[in-house]
């Protein structure tokens, strides 16, 4: 593991955000969260993080429209992407067209330890 690898997480549901972030602060990730999308590429743009983790359904800007910003942007489409939803997996993939698929899918109600290794598979 990186340590203090920064991860950014746009998830609007503060229980879930709060779940994930006392599960990886203890183990030296820096984990900030962005409540909309419209927030979370703004906040990238002003530093890139080294993991997105992703929540699809955001009231303002969707997470597929995030997750399409970020592979279309040369400077973001690199970084690894973990779409964390209440959507069927199958569903998910299928939604991009002519784009990466997400580097991990977990869905919601998750098991945090599933988040941890997924994080740690990618910093």
């Amino acid at each position: 593991m990186a340590q203090g690898s920064h991860i950014l997480y746009i998830e609007d549901e503060r229980s879930a955000y709060d779940l994930v972030s006392h599960a990886l602060k203890p183990l030296g990730y820096r984990v900030v969260r962005a409540t909309s999308g419209r927030q979370g590429l703004s906040m990238m743009k002003k530093e890139k993080p080294d993991l997105l983790l992703l929540d699809l359904m955001m009231p303002d800007l969707n997470g597929w429209d995030v997750y399409r910003a970020v592979k279309t942007d040369e400077h973001l489409a690199d970084m690894p992407v973990i779409v964390i939803s209440a959507r069927k997996g199958e569903q998910a993939r299928m939604v991009i067209a002519n784009l990466p698929l997400a580097d991990e899918y977990i869905l919601k109600p998750f098991d945090v330890e599933q988040v941890i290794r997924a994080v740690q598979k990618f910093v």
